[in-house]
């Protein structure tokens, strides 16, 4: 059995071929198609945040409203740049949306990739430390971040508060018991999952990473699992970690889908720079009739060590179609893999 679930950029343009032309429809078709996901039986609602960018931004009003509309489904994010976010004020919002999904929020969290502008963080008011690079800053956030959300006091109360407190130290609140434990760290790289695995994080691996071995990405994430594993049982943990890969995969059922992703049946691993020192790998794209994918996907090795898929969605394509793309792989694909 294996999670699957959707991972969403919620794009928008206004540009003819769009179905999603605005900030707005972007929010609100989100919204819809994790719902009609849910009935699908598909097992998570994701979505990726980047900043300055016409794309989702700020998660916790999105997974907010998920939450009110859903019951059961998975409602993530993969990933929110940490480099970004003020980790008390983090602490509050996740606490906030996870207790109005009923405990469903699995956060994915991270140092972010290159983003619209230079520096985007420090328009948010956030600088590294002396010696510090902004991947630091942000697994110094991540870190305080995760500490608060273990709901132990540390702030100093004041002696005449305009509301009681309770006895001891005060802890940020609402807090919401078992979110700490629903976190995610989104990992480009050996070293970073290691880190996670010691601090008692989930492992999001995407569709690139940085290129380590020369390896086809498949194989370098499997690695990348199978270490990651053996430093989460040397911390001693006392529960089993999550560990998702993300896929673009189509199933090619109707002229539609060959029309828009036909030509992706050949798709291969590409090689690139994400900045001027990262060589990175870029994960292939799978297309193809359900048989043929079936078989594609068994010689994955990630998605085989993972517990949970996400699979990206081309949401400017529109609810329907995606919705559509879902259900294509949760009844065409996943059962013949043993997943359903």
């Amino acid at each position: 059995m294996k999670k699957i679930g959707f991972l969403s950029f919620g794009h928008w343009n206004a540009g003819s071929h769009s179905r999603t032309r605005s900030a707005a429809d972007a929010l609100l078709q989100s919204i819809e198609l994790a719902v009609l996901a849910e009935e699908l039986g598909a097992d998570g609602a994701y979505f990726r945040v980047h900043h300055f960018a016409r794309q989702l931004a700020s998660p916790f009003p999105l997974l907010a409203a998920i939450g009110a509309r859903t019951s059961q489904i998975e409602i993530g994010t993969a990933v929110i740049d940490m480099r970004y976010e003020n980790p008390l004020y983090f602490a509050e919002d996740a606490g906030a949306a996870d207790l109005i999904a009923g405990g469903r929020l699995q956060l994915g969290i991270s140092r972010g990739s290159p983003e619209q502008v230079i520096d985007g963080w420090r328009y948010f008011g956030y600088v590294p430390g002396d010696g510090d690079s902004d991947a630091e800053m942000a697994r110094n956030h991540a870190e305080v971040a995760l500490e608060v959300l273990e709901g132990k006091g540390f702030a100093q109360p004041n002696p005449r508060p305009m509301f009681a407190n309770p006895p001891g130290l005060v802890r940020i609140e609402p807090h919401s018991v078992g979110l700490r434990d629903r976190i995610w760290w989104g990992s480009g790289s050996n070293a970073t999952s290691a880190w996670a695995a010691r601090l008692g994080l989930n492992l999001q691996s995407s569709t690139l990473k940085d290129d380590e071995t020369g390896e086809p990405l498949h194989v370098q994430q499997r690695r990348q699992i199978e270490a990651y594993r053996e430093v989460w049982n040397e911390a001693g943990h006392d529960r089993q970690p999550r560990i998702s890969v993300s896929r673009s995969i189509f199933a090619l059922t109707t002229d539609t889908d060959r029309a828009y992703f036909s030509g992706n049946r050949d798709s291969q691993d590409q090689i690139g720079m994400i900045d001027e020192h990262t060589r990175a790998i870029f994960g292939r794209s799978y297309a193809a009739e359900p048989d043929v994918l079936v078989e594609q996907l068994r010689t994955d090795e990630a998605i085989q060590a993972a517990d949970t898929l996400l699979l990206t969605v081309p949401n400017q394509l529109g609810v329907e179609y995606n919705t559509h793309v879902i259900e294509n792989i949760l009844t065409h694909v996943a059962p013949a893999l043993g997943w359903r």
